[in-house]
């Protein structure tokens, strides 16, 4: 998620959903067609209800991250985010 982090025209640090989702299909697409094997994935998450990234389910943008934005360093995904997440890896195991 490191290599996702940009700042918004206010400043604040976040992370694009979509851009995060696209990453990781490319690196299971990779480890696929190389038959290796993704040793690990490595998220910021919380279950609470932050407004720290943008996109997912819920369509958060930028003028939603003033809402509940509480990082002091890394913005992380919130509970519906990251639950979509585990669904999307669920599936992208179940189908390989």
């Amino acid at each position: 998620m490191h290599g996702n982090t940009i700042r918004t025209h206010g400043g604040r640090k976040t992370r694009d959903f979509s851009a995060i989702i696209a990453e990781l299909r490319k690196t299971f697409d990779i480890h696929h067609n190389r038959d290796t094997y993704l040793g690990g994935i490595h998220f910021e998450l919380t279950g609470e209800n932050v407004t720290e990234c943008t996109g997912g389910a819920l369509g958060l943008t930028e003028k939603d991250l003033a809402e509940n934005y509480e990082t002091r360093c890394d913005p992380h995904l919130n509970y519906h985010q990251s639950l979509e997440m585990a669904f999307l890896i669920s599936s992208i195991l179940k189908n390989r």
